[in-house]
């Protein structure tokens, strides 16, 4: 009976064992730890690559395989995959490298390495798709620290899957012992989501050339900012040999900000920046290197060698998330004048001492000087160029690739052919095909003159490309944050779509008097509406609607203004001498325009070109009124495509839509004034923009003083739907729907002591759910009155104080985009497409994209649902044995001793099991219990005794409660090597 009674607690603790490994977050370790790769057993420190940390955290050694190179400038890459599934946030690092063996590392993060090998040349590529650079060491550098709540993120839907470490061995002698090299280094990463992300900004110098024996030479970089603001906090200089000393500032107003300035000579870590720096739109990124020709007898150009040169300036920064970004680069000069005014520090090498010079370089200084003699004595042609493979191939290649989280800063001038040859060379240099590459490990001195002819032809080619390419606009994508919207509608921000400024469309620089009014033409250019040198002000109506100002006369200039929607430049314009006050502009099927005047109280219809008279008037000039053929102040026009009616939001002083035929003839109204309680359905206060929502079937207004949004049936005005949201706040200014299931709006400056933000909108229009919100990146709204849409989701808005039109544009946030044309990754994206579309539009969704997304539903839940029935059986596998054993124990003793012994086994077997969850005056030591046994140690189980434990605590315990548990203390994390 005892030796079933012990194996049935051996078999709960099992049991009890599994159900905390399943109930504890580090169990998702566990299939890692079991698969990893295991360090060199050469290699000194730990053989873990996972390390639990906490509940949430954990450590990620990295580290080369145990390699030994056997030439010189040699990079080595390997991988590692992400251990979880979810998003996680790398927030400290500590290298493990020493510059006697390792020149400098890389950490990149991708999806697809270039290899499943443990280790493998970086001359066939880092990753097949697009990678990011997180982590960048040299020269015997130090830890890097991020600010606290601040994170490089990965992993989940949009961050990177694998890691991939790329070392370069510059100088082989040490390793003429043959040992093996297990250089990398080890992440602190947590699944606590962290309010700013971080990245990386690349400054880098491509064409420097430092002429021999010459004492000074500058390599000068500059772009300009156009993003979301951002906040530097650390920096890092890298050169070879020839650097004496690299700035970088930032430059805002003719002032520089200095961002950190450093010795390329000294450890090559990232520092802190001392003084918090903000960079923000409009400001410029400078950045100087200073480099000697001394001792070189020919030029010395930018390349991968340690006898080439390189310009690097580092900056890490970190973003709102909702804004982030994680990787920009700056790679040209865009103003050589500016560094005319250059703060003289930046010319000043700073002084190394020679012992620091020493660990810098290494103790193998006479075999480098050596090796740099024999380079410097061959001879070079002057037009010969050597291509950086570590920095400049492994990152602008990928720079120029297709991911969502990667910018190119540079714009240029938009070449389509240009840029697809770009994309194809670009493909060629990433898979590293047909480049004629000088190959170290063995060429005669011919080939390696062939190849590099071919590979200056090759660059020169890429310069040619590049100075013509523009990338897609807002091809970088916002790493959103879930965002709440509210009312009965609220739910949190689907993630799929984004909007975002054009930065560089210059619109926004119109000379142009008070915009009232936008529209798209079918041939969707922009169509503005403003008011010229009118104002619409205090002294503008009486009190009785009447315009005071009928004696400045009409505006004497254009008031429509067509523009092409890549440049803003004015293709045509009309409508000069016609208008006092224009409001509302609205353009039909066949291109005519719809536009309504508050001074005149008439609505026109003009024809787009060649005609200064108006087609059709409404209303009767300068006579406010309510009847049907007058309006006061009407301020929208709309048309049905498959009718042709024409509908009218009448206005500011009357609260009604009204109805009429292609031809002006009265048809019908609705709407009444808002009571003084609740705004009901058909109500409004001032409807101030109308939609035609044409899939849906719908006439949606902007009852702007409502601060909501009313949807009606045009043909009878019956009432369909209402869309509020607390964020629109009191004023709901205008509305515009774009086909396919997307509605736009913005709301009106907010009232003293109101919170809700002066901000344009993205809907659902199925649902009603706010999608995203955004705001201009440059000038500030200050009264947006008008709002239009496209299909292909580009927006403009129109500030009828600023004087300013704002575009804006899309980013589908569409995860796991690949360089890949064919093949399974875009089937599924065009499939994800298409669901989304159709529930946007609420149009069918095929059967067989149904079952798609179906099936990827119940692969993406069916680990959880096995979780949660697995838990559920091993929790309740112990209790039920542990009922059994109490039932048994009853059932046998009560046969052997009698009833007359009842109460007494009963206590007995009560005393058992209450020793068994730690209650009573004695305890279950596991210690005890096992030292029992045979061939049981006691070892490592009396510190789970429960012995000593207070008597009324167990009392006050016997409520149900969560289990605490103690995580032993992880293993140390070995030191730098």
């Amino acid at each position: 009976m005892a030796g079933l009674v012990n194996n049935l607690l051996i078999l709960f603790l099992i049991f009890q064992n599994s159900c905390l490994a399943f109930r504890s977050p580090l169990s998702v370790f566990k299939r890692y730890k079991d698969t990893a790769r295991p360090h060199s057993s050469e290699c000194l420190g730990s053989n873990r690559q996972l390390v639990p940390l906490g509940i949430s955290d954990f450590a990620l050694d990295i580290r080369m395989p145990g390699v030994t190179p056997t030439q010189s400038d040699t990079y080595f890459c390997m991988s590692l995959r992400l251990p979880v599934e979810e998003e996680a946030y790398v927030v400290d690092f500590k290298p493990h490298a020493s510059m006697d063996t390792v020149h400098h590392m890389l950490l990149f993060g991708c999806n697809e390495p270039t290899s499943d090998e443990d280790y493998w040349d970086c001359d066939a590529g880092t990753c097949t798709d697009t990678s990011n650079i997180l982590y960048a060491w040299a020269r015997n550098a130090p830890p890097t620290r991020l600010p606290k709540g601040v994170g490089f993120k990965v992993g989940g839907e949009t961050g990177s899957k694998y890691f991939v470490l790329q070392v370069h061995y510059g100088d082989i002698s040490a390793f003429n012992d043959k040992h093996k090299d297990c250089s990398g280094v080890t992440l602190h990463l947590t699944n606590q989501k962290q309010p700013m992300i971080a990245g990386m900004y690349l400054m880098m110098s491509m064409d420097t050339v430092i002429p021999p024996g010459t004492k000074m030479v500058d390599a000068d970089i500059a772009c300009h900012y156009k993003m979301y603001p951002m906040h530097l906090f650390a920096y890092r200089v890298h050169t070879h040999r020839l650097g004496q000393v690299v700035s970088g500032y930032r430059v805002r107003d003719g002032q520089w900000t200095l961002i950190g300035r450093q010795s390329p000579q000294l450890p090559q870590a990232f520092y802190p920046v001392e003084n918090p720096v903000e960079v923000k739109y409009g400001d410029t990124l400078a950045a100087r290197c200073v480099f000697t020709g001394e001792g070189r007898a020919s030029k010395t150009r930018i390349g991968s060698t340690s006898s080439d040169e390189m310009c690097n300036f580092y900056i890490m920064y970190y973003m709102e998330a909702k804004h982030a970004v994680s990787f920009m680069t700056c790679t040209q000069n865009v103003n050589p004048e500016m560094f005319r005014s250059i703060p003289q520090e930046a010319n000043i090498p700073i002084p190394v001492k020679s012992d620091m010079t020493m660990m810098a370089h290494g103790h193998h200084e006479e075999a480098r000087r050596e090796q740099l003699s024999s380079v410097a004595h061959q001879p070079k042609r002057e037009d010969e160029e050597v291509l950086d493979q570590s920095d400049f191939y492994s990152l602008i290649s990928k720079l120029l690739g297709e991911r969502e989280d990667v910018v190119h800063v540079h714009k240029y001038n938009p070449t389509e052919k240009a840029e697809s040859d770009l994309v194809a060379e670009i493909a060629n240099v990433v898979q590293k095909k047909d480049l004629g590459w000088p190959d170290a490990r063995g060429v005669s001195s011919n080939d390696e003159r062939a190849n590099a002819i071919l590979v200056r032809d090759r660059i020169h080619k890429f310069h040619r490309l590049e100075s013509t390419l523009r990338p897609p606009e807002n091809t970088h994508l916002a790493l959103q944050q879930p965002k709440h919207g509210g009312g009965n509608w609220e739910k949190e921000l689907t993630g799929e779509l984004a909007i975002e400024e054009v930065a560089d469309w210059p619109g926004i620089n119109l000379k142009v008097g008070q915009i009232s009014g936008l529209a798209l033409d079918p041939n969707s250019n922009l169509v503005v509406f403003h008011r010229g040198d009118h104002v619409w002000d205090g002294n503008s109506f009486d009190n009785r609607y009447i315009y005071q100002q009928k004696g400045l006369g009409p505006i004497e200039e254009n008031t429509i203004l067509v523009l092409d929607p890549s440049n803003s430049a004015v293709l045509h314009s009309t409508g000069k001498n016609l208008f006092y006050l224009p409001h509302g502009l609205s353009i039909d099927k066949n291109g005519n325009y719809w536009v309504t005047d508050v001074a005149l109280h008439q609505v026109f219809k003009l024809a787009s070109r060649g005609v200064e008279s108006p087609l059709l008037t409404l209303g009767r000039a300068f006579q406010p009124g309510s009847d049907r053929n007058h309006f006061c102040q009407p301020t929208d026009a709309a048309v049905d495509p498959a009718t042709g009616n024409v509908y009218v939001s009448d206005g500011y002083c009357n609260s009604r839509i009204i109805q009429f035929s292609p031809n002006g003839m009265y048809i019908t109204q609705w709407g009444e004034e808002t009571s003084l309680a609740q705004a009901k359905p058909g109500q409004f206060s001032i409807p101030h923009s109308l939609t035609m929502v044409s899939d849906f079937g719908q006439l949606c207004v902007a009852d702007r003083e409502n601060g909501r949004i009313q949807c009606f049936k045009p043909e009878t005005g019956e009432f369909v739907r209402e869309i509020r949201h607390p964020l629109f706040g009191k004023e709901l200014f205008a509305v515009s729907y774009a086909p396919g299931g997307l509605l736009f709006a913005v709301n009106g400056k907010p009232y003293p002591g109101d919170t809700e933000p002066l901000q344009a909108f993205m809907m659902n229009f199925s649902t009603g759910e706010i999608i995203d919100t955004f705001i201009p990146l440059r000038k500030n709204f200050e009264m947006p009155h008008d709002i239009v849409a496209s299909e292909d989701r580009t927006v403009y808005i129109g500030d009828a104080h600023a004087n300013t039109v704002w575009k804006f544009a899309s980013t589908e946030k569409m995860e796991h985009r690949s360089v890949k044309k064919a093949g399974i990754e875009v089937q599924e994206i065009k499939e994800a497409e298409a669901v989304i579309e159709a529930r946007l539009t609420n149009k069918p969704i095929s059967t067989e994209l149904l079952k798609k997304e179906e099936k990827h539903h119940v692969i993406q839940q069916s680990n959880t649902g096995v979780s949660f029935v697995l838990i559920t059986t091993l929790l309740i596998i112990p209790i039920v044995v542990l009922l059994a054993i109490a039932v048994f124990i009853r059932w046998r003793k009560s046969r052997v001793y009698g009833a007359d012994t009842e109460h007494k086994l009963e206590s007995s077997s009560g005393r058992i099991l209450g020793r068994f969850r730690g209650k009573g005056s004695g305890g279950l030591n596991l210690g005890n219990f096992f030292a029992s046994r045979a061939g049981y140690s006691r070892k490592g189980f009396d510190r789970l005794s429960t012995e000593g434990s207070d008597q009324e605590k167990d009392e006050d315990e016997a409520t149900d409660s969560e289990e605490e548990e103690s995580v032993p203390p992880p293993p140390a994390i070995p030191p730098s090597s």
